[in-house]
């Protein structure tokens, strides 16, 4: 524990609304530095929403914020860094410069800010500054290469040495882990503790209770924009924390369908993208789900990618619904009927600028128009009844996708293959960042697409889930297929045995 006396961060009765939604009634929610604080609940809750009012990302609320005792004004993200308070958001892409290199993003705000008025850049001292910055998290990265030659996992620790370059007393975190290994993950928990001694304040937002309760000292639950709960850690089992974001008791998980091929399917070998996949043959069945089971870097994301047309992958052959299946582009795919639910939602599975209502129909809206006309009664009407089917939480459909929360925007993103009446579905990680709520919906849907007659490959490093809904599991380890395993006679630790190489 920090031998400093802790500074205190309180915030009291905050309230902010958008049209048609109250996102936060009166929350109340504090902390301190030295601790790690998990802000939990259901998508939707109103976590994030409540951490932008702290990063000044919304100024229009109601209520106070006070740090150290001292009422302090926060209406923009200045008025929060000035505070010493920095926010690492799930959306790493959105936040990082790909051109830049790895030093210019740790000290981006420096150099825009020192710049100004200035011609001559100290490019040895942002050098080490950077390495200064990454030291804590124990990563070693060429301060040189472009982000863009980095993995998921290792752009978020990029973002978050950047907030510990500066001069930060309290850390957001959203979702940290969910583009990291268990390795990494750990390696991250370490120094976040090594931070916390030196009197860093966390505020760790995650759907991974287990995490949770590994990580922090204090529990707040929000549910419906409202404060629920707030306990230690140590008196709140996971169960309880469940039971406090839904409301209700989770009922237990089901058994592991267990479905078996009917005939058709899907059926792929050979294939390859020459980089990161390597002679692939994965094959499955009409009502089946499989899962593709890897660690972060193992190649599920680029498999997934491949079998779409989105990289330059060949196979020796593919069948489709009985029929040749030919890997060009994503938009060939589409029309033979392949769906792709992509890992990076925001970035590459849902167009955030634009409505609930465009995004349901973009993948079928060729049936929507006659001619260059667009039917704007069956667009309105069939995104209406997919709303309601899936249970996406918005106040119209012409809401904009950006302001919906991270569950209802992956629903979204499944949602527009829905109407598209695919024969395969890939999804990619798709309960990264969702809540326990959220994933049995997306559980619930990939049951019924499969009694319906589909296929559906299913890609995660959450072995788990994969138990609990697979037939069948491909590991993948560095881009190949190592072992084939019947659900119902594995383990999550035969998984991992593979998927970290064993033979």
């Amino acid at each position: 524990m920090p031998t400093t006396v802790p500074t205190t961060l309180e915030m009291r009765e905050i309230s902010i609304a958008f049209p048609g939604v109250q996102a936060l009634d009166r929350v109340d929610f504090s902390t301190s530095t030295g601790l790690a604080h998990a802000l939990v609940g259901a998508n939707g809750a109103g976590k994030s929403t409540l951490m932008k009012v702290l990063a000044g990302a919304y100024s229009h609320y109601s209520g106070t914020i006070s740090i150290g005792g001292k009422r302090v004004a926060i209406k923009s993200p200045r008025d929060a860094k000035a505070q010493g308070i920095q926010v690492v958001y799930q959306e790493v892409d959105t936040a990082l410069v790909p051109y830049l290199s790895v030093a210019e993003n740790v000290m981006l705000d420096e150099l825009v800010n020192g710049m100004q008025g200035r011609f001559l850049v100290d490019w040895s001292a942002v050098r080490t500054r950077a390495g200064a910055a990454l030291e804590p998290l124990g990563l070693a990265l060429d301060l040189e290469v472009p982000v863009s030659q980095l993995t998921l996992a290792q752009k978020q620790m990029v973002l978050i040495a950047r907030a510990l370059s500066r001069s930060c007393r309290f850390l957001v975190l959203d979702e940290p882990t969910a583009p990291l290994s268990g390795a990494e993950t750990a390696d991250l928990f370490r120094a976040l503790r090594d931070l916390m001694a030196r009197d860093l304040g966390v505020i760790f937002i995650s759907h991974r209770i287990p995490e949770v309760k590994r990580l922090c000292d204090e529990i707040t639950v929000l549910r419906d924009g409202r404060r629920v709960a707030r306990e230690r850690s140590s008196a709140m089992s996971a169960a309880d924390i469940v039971e406090q974001m839904l409301g209700r008791r989770l009922s237990e998980p089901a058994p592991p369908s267990g479905a078996r091929a009917q005939g058709g399917g899907f059926e792929v070998t050979g294939l390859t993208d020459h980089e990161k996949v390597f002679d692939v043959d994965l094959r499955v069945g009409a009502g089946e789900i499989v899962g593709l089971a890897g660690l972060v870097g193992a190649g599920k994301t680029e498999l997934c990618k491949a079998l779409f047309g989105a990289s330059r992958a060949s196979c020796r052959e593919a069948r489709l619904g009985g029929r040749p299946y030919r890997i060009v582009d994503p938009c060939r795919a589409v029309r033979q009927g392949v769906a792709l639910v992509p890992e990076e939602r925001r970035r590459e599975g849902v167009l955030v600028d634009e409505s609930v209502a465009t995004n349901l129909t973009a993948a079928s809206l060729a049936s929507f128009c006659s001619g260059a006309l667009v039917r704007a009664g069956e667009v309105r009407r069939a995104a209406a009844g997919m709303i309601a089917n899936l249970g996406i939480r918005t106040p119209h459909a012409r809401q904009i996708v950006a302001n919906l929360s991270g569950g209802n925007q992956q629903k979204v993103a499944v949602g527009k293959w829905l109407l598209a009446d695919a024969l395969l579905y890939v999804f990619d990680e798709p309960t990264k960042g969702i809540d326990v709520g959220a994933k049995r919906d997306m559980f619930d849907l990939m049951k019924r697409l499969a009694a319906g007659g589909k296929s559906i490959l299913y890609a995660s490093c959450d072995f788990p889930e994969l138990l609990g809904i697979t037939s069948r599991i491909y590991v993948l380890y560095d881009g190949r297929v190592v072992r084939e395993l019947v659900t119902a006679k594995t383990t999550e630790e035969e998984i991992l045995s593979y998927a970290t190489g064993g033979r």
